[in-house]
């Protein structure tokens, strides 16, 4: 293993190692042998080969790291969400499609999974994410998705 600091080959030593994300990822504190300065690696097993169904119809490799990615954008600025969160968000995301889906699963079923999560921590970032990813058809279809995050009756007296 290359040491990110000194980009020395000759290796590292362990210091300690533990399972992150619910044991689907094992971390690891090292120490590089040549310059002693001290770097985290994470072990990650890899999984069968998934593809993405686009509303295309197109396909490609399912990609966790654009999930994390949506996953920031949504979050972006919003107190409480930290890094670790969103990746905890990711990892539940992609156990949840790998758990339902083996070989291919669509791009819908992906958002869908993903704003469910959103839902759960933050509203605003909720609305960021389905005000992008899910194709509305005009305003009311919006109004109608954003009532149950306003606790807002249908028919209000007086309204």
């Amino acid at each position: 293993m290359r040491c990110p600091f000194c980009k020395d080959e000759k290796g590292s030593k362990v210091l300690d190692s533990r399972e992150a994300s619910q044991g689907f990822v094992i971390r690891r504190r090292r120490e590089c042998l040549a310059c002693e300065r001290r770097f985290t690696t994470y072990e990650r097993m890899e999984e069968s080969a998934l593809r993405v169904v686009k509303r295309d119809d197109t396909r490609q490799p399912f990609d966790r790291k654009k999930i994390l990615e949506s996953l920031k954008v949504a979050c972006a600025k919003i107190e409480g969400v930290s890094t670790e969160r969103l990746e905890e968000m990711a990892d539940a995301i992609e156990r949840e499609i790998r758990e339902v889906h083996d070989r291919e699963v669509t791009s819908h079923f992906i958002r869908d999974v993903i704003m469910r999560e959103l839902r759960k921590v933050d509203k605003v970032a909720y609305v960021r994410y389905a005000s992008f990813y899910k194709p509305f058809q005009d305003m009311t279809e919006i109004l109608d998705d954003l009532k149950p995050l306003l606790d807002v009756p249908e028919n209000r007296p007086g309204g």
